[in-house]
């Protein structure tokens, strides 16, 4: 069996490493030391975009051949606040109470330090001839702007030759106990901005003045009444959020000149990006006062939905939950986005990892014993994916 105590210190490595976005920290150093006296080939890509920060990312491969296997994640974590509201420094590692605590042990240093102590005791027992390949593709730039990560990552291994059949991207998908759920699918994402131009004046002269609040409201209603869908088998209903209205303006006594509101619609598979832009475009073009200045933008980052349907993905995985845990895990779509929309383009995707619960939260942390399960499972699914038995 693995030496699960490895998965430990692993994750204990990476937390110490205060790798908030988009600062490496060290994480990604730590995770190549690891890999290469393992025997991996460690090669350090860093990207870089207008208006946005370079990134460091990380790719390591060991073996040859097909199928060719790659576990994706990121080391980059969000701020932990104010650190006096912690119990443990978060980025100590420490653990107490049969939990290791710190920024990212659950998103998803954990994740990585599982599937690392899984895939060195995979090579341990049997070699680097073990009839294909295995890598890591681990990214700083999953908490970030999602620019110069796992998209440019991706891109960079198909021009080096690297051709995956399978991938399993380490996010924390439990939500309550190891074993809950695998993420077959995503729901896609569209967040825009509205603006509406008026002439700004004195809140005692209206006649001189043009308002653009009275016409926001009006657009975002017509977005907020909008129906999309009632959802289907796989996927939960399409929803629309109004995030935001702003104005800029701190004075009782001004008109502003513009308004403007901000929406993030989460959408299932009976859309896609091109014809939930014109549902959108066309509900603003009716609930449109005539004569209103106005424009709608898209954000880029925009993402479509997805749903894996690769059968030796999923039930390996299946199997190796049930195994390990004594759960059959549910097979869910829910939730937000995760780079698995980058890595569908490119072959199957799943997710799994660690219970969820204290994500981004004050005391972060994860069970020990979740943590040493999750490296079995991991290490259960490497021996059945390239038909070994191991030990």
């Amino acid at each position: 069996m693995p030496d699960l105590s490895s998965a430990v210190r692993v994750a204990r490595d990476l937390i110490r490493c205060p790798s908030v976005t988009p600062k490496e920290g060290g994480a990604l150093n730590s995770l190549q030391s690891t890999l290469e006296a393992a025997g991996f080939k460690v090669e350090r890509v860093t990207f870089s975009d207008q208006d946005t920060p370079d990134v460091e990312n990380l790719f390591a491969s060991i073996g040859s051949g097909k199928p060719h296997f790659v576990f994706a994640g990121h080391t980059d974590v969000v701020p932990p606040g104010d650190n006096s509201s912690w119990s443990h420094d978060p980025f100590a590692g420490d653990i107490a109470g049969g939990r290791l605590y710190g920024r990212g042990a659950v998103d998803m240093k954990g994740g990585i330090a599982a599937f690392a102590a899984a895939a060195l005791w995979f090579v341990e027992e049997n070699g680097t001839d073990f009839g294909g390949q295995i890598s890591f593709l681990i990214t700083g730039d999953e908490e970030g702007p999602a620019v110069n990560g796992t998209a440019k990552l991706l891109d960079w291994a198909q021009s080096q030759g690297h051709v995956f059949d399978a991938c399993i991207v380490g996010e924390p998908t439990n939500p309550d106990h190891l074993g809950d759920a695998i993420k077959v699918g995503r729901r896609g994402s569209l967040s825009g901005t509205i603006e509406v131009t008026g002439t700004q004046g004195h809140a005692a002269y209206p006649h001189l003045a043009d308002n653009p609040i009275p016409g926001l409201i009006k657009l975002l209603s017509g977005l907020d009444q909008m129906k999309l869908d009632d959802g289907n088998e796989r996927f939960q209903p399409s929803n629309l959020e109004i995030v935001t209205v702003d104005v800029g303006n701190t004075a009782f006594n001004v008109i502003p000149e513009r308004a403007t509101g901000k929406f993030n619609i989460r959408f299932n598979d009976e859309w896609d990006l091109a014809g939930l832009k014109d549902k959108v475009t066309g509900v603003l073009q009716q609930a449109a006062p005539e004569g209103l200045n106005w424009t709608i933008e898209f954000k880029r980052d925009a993402s479509e939905p997805f749903l894996t349907k690769d059968q030796k993905l999923i039930e390996t995985l299946s199997n190796a939950i049930e195994n390990t845990v004594g759960r059959t895990p549910e097979l869910s779509t829910g939730g937000g986005t995760s780079d698995a929309r980058f890595i569908k383009n490119y072959c199957p995707v799943v997710e799994f990892g660690l219970v969820g619960q204290t994500m981004h939260k004050v005391d972060e942390h994860v069970a020990i014993a979740d943590l040493d399960q999750l490296a079995v499972v991991y290490s259960q699914f490497l021996k059945s994916y390239f038909g070994l038995k191991g030990q």
